[in-house]
């Protein structure tokens, strides 16, 4: 896993980005409308997708989305539901036996909050989700999150902050923080 990063829009590094999330894109399109009993299609797919096969039983329901697959650690006996997105850019982990609910959002990728910096870079910071955790449906994971043991997010939760072992999350308020 990276630590937290900060990309200039315009450089080498970010073009490279960019040609992968295209070849993944193109990737997960093809996994995307495959018939679902065809296990050695989708096999192969996820083996380019994520750089590497996929551990053994770890499910993944399609469709299934991701921008750049490379950063994206699986566990054994992870068990993705249909409708996931993962933008990975600075890395995601999924340990044991971790649940994710339908259509849950996982984004390790942003802009600064300055608008003068915000078409300038991208930003980033992992997701760490510890083992035998549950994610509801519709929950989204931002940027530099850890997700302690056994933890529950309740569908439709946004997750900002860390969230401790053995504790149950929910809720989705928007607040005004500050104004410029």
């Amino acid at each position: 896993m990276s630590s937290d990063r900060l990309m200039r829009i315009h450089s080498a590094e970010f073009q490279a980005m960019a040609e992968r999330v295209l070849r993944v894109t193109e990737l997960t399109s093809r996994l995307n409308v495959l018939p679902f009993e065809d296990e050695a299609g989708k096999a192969e797919l996820f083996e380019q997708i994520l750089g590497k096969p996929m551990p053994s039983r770890v499910t993944i329901y399609p469709p299934f989305y991701t921008d750049h697959g490379l950063n994206l650690d699986l566990a054994e006996r992870v068990f993705i539901n249909q409708n996931c997105t993962f933008l990975d850019y600075a890395g995601i982990r999924l340990g044991e036996r971790v649940m994710v609910g339908p259509k849950v959002t996982f984004i390790t990728s942003g802009h600064p909050v300055d608008p003068e910096e915000r078409r300038l870079y991208l930003t980033g910071a992992p997701i760490d989700v510890a083992e035998n955790v549950w994610i509801g449906a519709g929950a989204t994971i931002l940027p530099g999150v850890s997700i302690g043991r056994d933890a529950v997010v309740a569908a439709g939760a946004v997750v900002t902050d860390d969230v401790p072992p053995a504790s149950l999350v929910t809720g989705s308020k928007a607040t005004v923080n500050r104004r410029w």
